[in-house]
């Protein structure tokens, strides 16, 4: 945060001339009021900065509200309390673990570029660089990746491999990614002063980082655990074990898009900068206007690409499949918000929709069982949106995003070359290698001890029944039965209306 210039009694003494009875005094007044003004100056624009991260933090937060409904509604009926207390618990075991680790790991520097190794526990805040916002705001991050691998292997989870991998996620693997590619030191931070190929990755608030990890990691689970009973027939064709909500679908993806405001917009960080030495009505506040409409523009986009496409393909409109499409569009522009015009928002949402539709495809082929497509979402769309950033982005965007650097690289089709493109490159395949090379073993482990997947008796009762002690919705009037009353049968053809002979 830059401060006033010092106000210099001596030289103001000077200006108030020889006929000022005490130009001294009169100077030491003025700078004492002025530096009181500047004081009052800089402690206001700190904390319109933190009010914002703030609420941007309570926005993404807002997300998890988003991702129960949705996977509720994704599931059967007879798996709903289950999937809802998965999500419960992965912002509680979050929270502790991202505070005792998860934030050292990912944002403690100096760093050796690998991992951070200070501010365990959050011991040492605030500082000039972090407050209590930016470890609120950065945990809601950690627990939407996490809620992202649960919904790839719902449904037939055993709840203590959720509270293992969740704690395991948010704690460690996804820290360490975040450090790489968003910490002041990591070694591909666009930040950092030895920038990779000259320009670091630039990934604004996280494809990469938050969608491909979630989504390497619900592909391991899925693909250990493997598909659900009677997901695919004797013959290998898909059958649709289709959730038992569409209303719960879509109030799910409205607070998504809703909380994708803090998320992308919020990814800035502080509002309150200006993009020139004299300042003007542009600045950054220009630029967090922009990414909620380049969001906005890109899941628009892939929604209705989906909802063509897919009637194309199965002859009907399904309202499930453009929710998907519209997330795929904002998981896809997640990395380039930023620095990408409004246009190019439009060709990534309509390429967004293509790799969903191309991803579902090939798990059905390789008999991959994901009950709300959260691998080929978060993976698929993930990926493409690295791409895309390295493909699009603008040259003027990127230098007031991430400044210091005027010859920094940029999108590929906007003249910037092909560093960017090899950079987003190494980060797919960096990322891809560490979740599997993390997650992967973690799932084997979980499933050689007995301690992944349920019984297929469980498993084809339900885990509402079988593992939580009844089902999330009352079938029938349990206090009617405690006192004897039964339900009567009402015959077809018979009038209701009392006989009054």
């Amino acid at each position: 945060m830059s401060t006033l210039p010092e106000c210099s009694v001596a030289q103001l003494a000077q200006l108030l001339g020889p006929n000022t009875t005490d130009a001294g005094g009169a100077a030491s007044l003025i700078c004492e009021q002025l530096s009181a003004v500047g004081r009052k100056l800089v402690d206001t624009a700190y904390a319109v900065d933190n009010t914002y991260l703030l609420f941007s933090a309570y926005l993404v937060f807002s997300m998890q509200l988003g991702f129960a409904m949705l996977c509720a509604g994704s599931v059967r009926a007879k798996n709903t309390m289950n999937i809802m207390l998965t999500n419960v618990l992965d912002a509680a075991a979050g929270g502790l673990f991202y505070y005792l680790f998860g934030f050292a790991f990912a944002f403690g520097s100096p760093s050796n570029g690998f991992i951070g190794k200070h501010m365990f526990g959050l011991k040492d805040l605030p500082t000039p660089s972090f407050d209590y916002s930016n470890f609120l705001y950065q945990w809601a991050f950690a627990i939407a990746a996490a809620g992202i691998t649960s919904g790839s292997i719902a449904e037939r989870t055993q709840f203590v491999a959720y509270l293992i991998y969740s704690s395991f996620l948010t704690g460690f693997v996804y820290p360490v990614v975040s450090h790489w590619f968003w910490s002041s030191d990591g070694w591909a931070s666009p930040t950092n002063t030895d920038l990779l190929f000259s320009t670091g990755v630039i990934d604004f608030a996280g494809s990469g980082v938050v969608h491909m990890v979630g989504g390497v990691a619900g592909l391991w689970g899925a693909f250990i655990e493997g598909p659900r009973i009677g997901r695919f027939d004797h013959a290998g064709r898909a059958v649709a074990l289709r959730g038992h909500s569409a209303s719960l679908v879509v109030l799910g993806t409205f607070m998504l898009w809703f909380g994708w405001y803090g998320f992308n917009p919020g990814s800035f960080n502080k509002i309150l900068v200006t993009y020139s030495a004299s300042g003007s009505y542009y600045g950054q506040w220009s630029a967090v206007g922009r990414t909620a409409v380049t969001t906005t523009l890109a899941g628009s986009t892939a929604a209705l690409t989906t909802l063509f496409g897919k009637r194309l393909l199965s002859g009907h409109w399904n309202v499930t499949d453009v929710c998907n499409g519209l997330l795929g569009g904002f998981a896809a522009i997640t990395a380039g918000c930023s620095v990408v015009e409004p246009w190019a928002a439009i060709v990534c949402g309509f390429v967004a929709s293509l790799v969903l539709i191309g991803c579902n495809k090939l798990a059905e082929k390789f008999k991959f069982d994901d009950p709300l497509e959260a691998a080929q979402l978060h993976g698929g769309c993930g990926a493409w949106g690295v791409l895309f950033t390295a493909l699009f982005a603008k040259g003027d965007y990127v230098n007031q995003v991430y400044p210091g650097k005027p010859s920094r690289p940029h999108g590929l089709f906007m003249g910037g070359g092909w560093s960017l493109l090899a950079a987003h490159v190494i980060q797919i395949l960096v990322i891809a290698g560490w979740v599997s090379a993390t997650m992967g073993p973690l799932f084997w482990c979980l499933n050689k001890l007995k301690l992944l997947r349920i019984s297929a008796e469980d498993e084809l009762a339900g885990m509402d029944l079988t593992r939580h002690g009844g089902f999330a919705y009352a079938y029938e009037d349990e206090d009617a039965h405690k006192h004897g009353i039964q339900l009567r049968k009402v015959e077809p053809n018979v009038s209701s209306t009392p006989n009054t002979d």
